[in-house]
């Protein structure tokens, strides 16, 4: 191919830079998906509550970041902030962005599990005198999250291709530091070549752990589900 640098894209392939800037995007994911899936879980319950002195903040909060894009986001939250005297590094700059903005769509996510679980169920259980958090602990948490499952598994694959949009605010994971290397040896094709395929790797590794997930997990609570239909 006229133009292609196939010495230079096998070099980089391999280059332990770029597998660093891999494993930052990993890092980013997990931190994003544990802080927004606890957080989007406390806002879920907050939209659910009768009372509107919780629903209203948790609606406010998902109708912000959900209508808002990321990057601009990241950009208020590392340039805006500091004009207010609040100053963040790059990279708390871009954990916080990460999981305040995937709480809001996580929030969604286990809201409607919540929602799925048949009402008679948490009827029956008050009836017998379990309280609201032995309700959700025991009734609610265990059929919501099987419910979950696939959706929130496809957020990590969003959020591990998510976190290349940190790199507008410098923050080193694997499109980073890809453009470093680009504006180094001016090798564009083949080193955005090369991130395409680091992405994917990951992107289809979470992929086959999700399927082992969700297998599982169905089979270790098929016979509820089948009761509860």
């Amino acid at each position: 191919m006229k133009g292609w640098n196939w010495e230079g894209f096998f070099e980089y392939l391999t280059n332990y830079y770029l597998f660093e800037g891999a494993l930052v995007t990993l890092g980013l994911t997990v931190f994003a998906m544990t802080a927004g899936l606890a957080l989007g879980f406390v806002i879920a319950v907050m939209r659910m509550s009768k009372y509107r002195v919780l629903s209203g903040p948790a609606y406010f909060y998902t109708w912000i970041f959900r209508g808002t894009p990321l990057l601009v986001q990241l950009i208020i939250i590392y340039t805006g902030l500091p004009q207010i005297g609040i100053k963040l590094t790059v990279l708390q700059s871009t954990l916080i962005g990460l999981s305040l903005c995937e709480a809001a769509y996580l929030s969604e996510i286990v809201r409607a599990g919540i929602a799925a679980v048949p009402k008679g169920q948490i009827s029956a259980a008050r009836a017998i005198g379990m309280t609201e958090a032995q309700v959700m602990r025991y009734i609610v948490a265990p059929q919501a999250f099987r419910i979950i499952i696939p959706p929130l598994g496809n957020s990590v694959n969003g959020v591990l291709k998510t976190t290349s949009i940190a790199s507008i605010i410098s923050m080193e994971e694997l499109l980073r530091r890809t453009q470093v290397l680009i504006q180094e040896k001016f090798l564009v094709l083949e080193l955005f070549m090369v991130a395409a395929l680091y992405y994917l790797a990951m992107t289809t590794a979470w992929e086959l752990i999700q399927r082992r997930i969700e297998k599982r997990f169905g089979k270790a609570y098929g016979p509820m589900m089948t009761d509860v239909h």
